[in-house]
């Protein structure tokens, strides 16, 4: 079953953020935009470049109005100690969520039951707690932060323009979409 469109399940979890143990719920996500960006795990190594890559673009995200959640099957007091070792870590300003126990792993469908870590999926939320993107790869292949903006800014422009589709390689300011019978067959 796809969770596009789905409400995003009850959950409470600790994250570590600028310095301080945080409670994070389905609640928190009202009202903005949110992405959570599912690793596999602390301290290993195609993690930190994706985690650093999105701590680069994480400015641009927090203009759009969206909120950034790193979330793996460690624990707060782990993702405190790869933000105190780690250098690409020290530049993550967002919530790394700890999920022990892989509730939310699992509600979002990229718990890797045999190993106990997380597929990287990747989730955008609206405010109104609907997933609106749903991205998973293998544990081998690395995302771009600079794609998951565009992806991003295409789900506020269809959000806030209702009628209107955005084609592949949109870009803020490129022409859109509205799907009619007279398109049929014309593109």
């Amino acid at each position: 079953m796809s969770l596009i469109n789905t409400q995003v399940q009850p959950f409470k979890a600790q994250a570590y953020k600028n310095g301080k143990f945080i409670e994070v719920t389905e609640q928190s996500l009202k009202g903005k935009w949110a992405i959570f960006m599912f690793y596999p795990a602390d301290f290993t190594f195609v993690c930190p470049t994706e985690l650093e890559d999105l701590a680069e673009h994480y400015p641009a995200f927090k203009d759009m109005g969206v909120e950034v959640y790193g979330i793996s099957t460690d624990t707060h007091f782990a993702h405190k100690a790869w933000h105190d070792t780690s250098d690409a870590i020290k530049k993550v300003d967002y919530a790394l969520i700890g999920d022990p126990t892989g509730t939310l792993t699992r509600n979002f469908g990229v718990m890797i039951e045999e190993e106990g870590l997380a597929l990287r999926g990747t989730f955008v939320i609206n405010p109104e707690g609907q997933i609106k993107l749903c991205e998973i790869h293998d544990n081998g292949i690395g995302r771009d932060a600079k794609e998951l903006l565009r992806k991003v800014q295409a789900a506020q422009y269809v959000a806030s323009h209702p009628g209107e589709v955005c084609p592949a390689k949109w870009t803020p300011g490129a022409q859109t979409l509205a799907p009619s019978l007279d398109l049929v067959g014309k593109i």
